[in-house]
């Protein structure tokens, strides 16, 4: 294949890279790119190789499989030595085509308007194209065409996409939509007879609506209005994925936003059985067993925003005139002391003493008054929502718990009134109970999905715990902050294995006794004891071991870098771009980082990620609020906590701006970034390792030392004295 090669000019500088440009039906052109020549200027030269008139009707674009966007004054710098571009029609161009086409609307031809409108859909994704597009007023036309209901079939799934892409880069407000463009939207979605291949339709009618809930300020009413929850969860139980997560998004959007009266319509309906099982069977527990990371992102909104309705309960003190809680409060001791007149029960239960007595047994911290238990916050009320529910629900265990501890001595008894509250308390600071959702997690709990009422359910399985644990260790009231210790990991551990249901997580806890949290504490100690040990002859040893273990740590995280990391994308005003994703990876030689857009499955080669990033080009390391995209980012919780950026030499490159999904990828990326620039890895991550690492190699060089009686001192011993002579050869004459 010949090539038009132009003149070569010698490269005087950094900012001239060599380059191919391709066109369509011509042969391509070999050309030195210079950073310092205007766009016009360079696509003027292409246009005269290939004969082009009208150079201002081209542009150039880059043709990576995962960015095909137009090369502007903004992002020339991701031209690098070896890219490989396309002269094409200019934004301006195309956007002018596709409104001419869309404008013909006496036009019999419908199909020369799907597919102008199809390009629309996939020209949109790029910034520069939609602000085009927009300022030709190509945005209220298409607004008008949903609108009007003049788009069915594949004309209107592209035009709603279309719609979409637009929205999506920030441009425009979600206010200037008016309540028929909300309506015809929305009754795609309720539209429940769509045919399959209606389907994108639908899945960006999800979107739109989701959009203007969370974006607009007033149109919320509007969309609640017009799409129903008995729809949306129909939408649930549709076998596309994306149906699903976006009408979950949808939902939880309208959740995020309601009032408090109208948050508590919601939860019930969501944790109606009905709603659950659909969950369930159509989500969670599906044939393939996976759940996206976006799907499970969704379902822990949901979790979170359902159990934040416990937070007026938890912060409220109780009323003594609150007639309804003493009667509560009365409805405990009779079903623990008083069985015979409820149920029937055994004479020999009968209240034969004063109710002060009574409340004592119940374990109340103060009998007398038994109302004063709930006036601290949190826990408040929800402790005696909680004991009453467990008593009502599950008398025989709740009876067996009272009883048994009526009939032990007072130093040995686990009192459950304050049991109750203070287990409660523990509840809502591990389920974050109150905390608005945080953008990053993803861990959400099936369990939670299997009951009515998860949250006093999980209390009811783990006051029974707990009434164990305290046996199990012989405690006595002055041990209870030690045995809530305990308890907290039992309840920890057993939900972070993830079981599918109450029975589940009751086999887990049984499996995690007193003696096996022991165990496992007393491993964890062993090791901080080696690493806390200040014997001069082990620090001596540390401090000869410690840079090689720092080299190892860092050629780990260097390992991990070069291995790559997906991030979730973040706009420059720091926020989440749902569904978007890229992709960095550090070069073998440890000199330049390649990075590129992904989906949140693939894992792509270094050969896939089309832009490059030298190491030496990096100035600065910034994290947390110190970073560009988090200076918008208010009232997100934990997404400051997560973010970093790398600053550049020249002003002209455009700063990196990441968010880890987590803290331990965070940390780890610091780290190598710290390592490649020379500085200290300060990371909680790597003090962890290091303090692992370096007393695994502590015990090992004192293998020799143990078994045998040998006890390091804490001074080494002193040096002899010299011997009265060096002669130590022996004459064997």
């Amino acid at each position: 294949m010949s090539l038009n090669k132009p003149e070569k000019m010698p490269s005087l500088d950094a900012n001239v890279v060599k380059i191919a440009v391709e066109m369509e039906s011509e042969n391509p052109q070999l050309k030195e790119f210079n950073q310092k020549i205007p766009l016009t200027n360079i696509i003027q030269d292409l246009c005269n190789g290939w004969d082009l008139t009208d150079p201002e009707q081209y542009a150039l674009k880059f043709s990576e499989k995962t960015n095909q966007n137009y090369v502007t004054e903004k992002n020339r710098n991701e031209i690098k030595n070896g890219s490989v571009l396309r002269l094409a029609f200019s934004p301006s161009k195309i956007a002018y085509d596709i409104l001419q086409t869309l404008h013909s609307e006496g036009s019999d031809d419908k199909n020369e308007r799907t597919s102008a409108l199809q390009k629309l859909a996939e020209c949109s994704t790029d910034i520069t194209f939609a602000l085009e597009f927009i300022n030709k007023q190509g945005l209220a036309l298409i607004i008008s065409l949903i609108e009007r209901g003049k788009c069915q079939g594949a004309m209107l799934a592209n035009a709603l996409a279309s719609f979409v892409e637009l929205m999506d880069h920030g441009i425009v407000s979600w206010d200037i939509l008016e309540t028929p463009f909300i309506n015809m939207v929305a009754s795609y979605v309720n539209n429940q007879t769509s045919r399959p291949q209606e389907a994108k339709v639908v899945q960006s009618s999800l979107s739109i609506l989701e959009s203007i809930v969370l974006n607009s300020s007033a149109k919320y009413g509007q969309v609640e209005k017009e799409v129903g929850f008995p729809n949306l969860v129909l939408r649930l139980e549709n076998q596309n994925p994306i149906i699903q997560q976006n009408a979950l998004s949808l939902i939880n959007a309208l959740f995020l936003k309601a009032d408090p009266a109208k948050r508590k319509i919601i939860a019930s309906t969501l944790c109606t059985k009905q709603v659950r099982n659909v969950i369930l069977q159509n989500i969670i527990q599906t044939s393939s067993g996976e759940v996206g990371s976006e799907m499970a992102h969704q379902l822990y909104v949901m979790q979170t925003l359902c159990f934040g309705l416990l937070e007026e309960r938890m912060n409220t003190k109780m009323d003594p005139q609150d007639q309804d809680a003493h009667e509560k409060i009365k409805e405990l001791r009779k079903i623990a002391f008083e069985l015979d007149t409820i149920s029937g029960g055994d004479a020999s239960r009968r209240q034969l003493s004063p109710f002060t007595k009574d409340y004592k047994k119940l374990g109340f911290k103060y009998d007398i008054n038994p109302a004063l238990d709930f006036t601290e916050t949190p826990p408040g009320m929800l402790a005696l929502d909680c004991m009453v529910y467990f008593a009502r629900n599950h008398v025989d265990a709740y009876t067996k718990v009272v009883l048994e501890n009526s009939c032990r001595a007072d130093e040995h008894e686990c009192p459950f009134g304050r049991s109750s509250v203070e287990l409660v308390r523990l509840l809502c600071n591990i389920l974050r109970i109150g905390e608005l959702p945080s953008e990053q997690t993803t861990t959400y709990h099936q369990i939670f999905f299997s009951h009515d009422h998860p949250f006093h359910e999980l209390y009811c399985v783990c006051i029974v715990l707990l009434n164990k644990t305290w046996k199990e260790m012989r405690a006595t009231t002055e041990d209870f902050v030690k045995v809530l210790s305990v308890v907290r990991e039992q309840i920890t551990r057993a939900l972070g294995s993830q079981p599918a249901n109450l029975e589940k997580l009751r086999q887990k806890l049984s499996t995690l006794t007193y003696s096996e949290i022991t165990n496992l504490w007393q491993q964890e100690r062993t090791s901080r004891e080696q690493w806390e040990s200040h014997a001069r002859p082990i620090v001596q040893l540390k401090e000869l071991v410690t840079p090689e273990i720092v080299q190892l740590i860092k050629k780990q995280r260097l390992n991990y870098m070069v291995d790559g990391t997906r991030f979730t994308k973040y706009s420059q005003r720091g926020q989440r771009v749902k569904d978007k994703f890229w992709f960095v990876r550090l070069s073998q030689n440890h000199k330049v980082l390649h990075y590129g857009d992904c989906d949140d499955k693939s894992v792509p080669t270094i050969e896939e990620l089309p832009n490059k990033l030298g190491v030496v080009d990096i100035k600065a390391l910034l994290t947390g609020k110190d970073c560009p995209h988090m200076k918008d980012a208010k009232g997100r919780k934990s997404t400051h906590q997560l973010a970093f950026s790398l600053t550049l030499d020249s002003v002209e490159m455009t700063p990196l701006y990441f968010v880890a999904p987590d803290e331990m990828v965070y940390d780890y990326w610091v780290d190598g970034i710290n390592a490649l620039l020379g500085n200290k890895m300060t990371s909680k991550e790597a003090e962890n390792d290091l303090e692992t690492l370096l007393s695994m190699e502590i015990k090992l060089r004192l293998l020799d030392a143990e078994g045998v009686g040998v006890d390091i001192p804490q001074d080494p011993p002193p040096v002899p004295a010299d011997p009265p002579n060096y002669e130590f050869c022996y004459d064997f004459k």
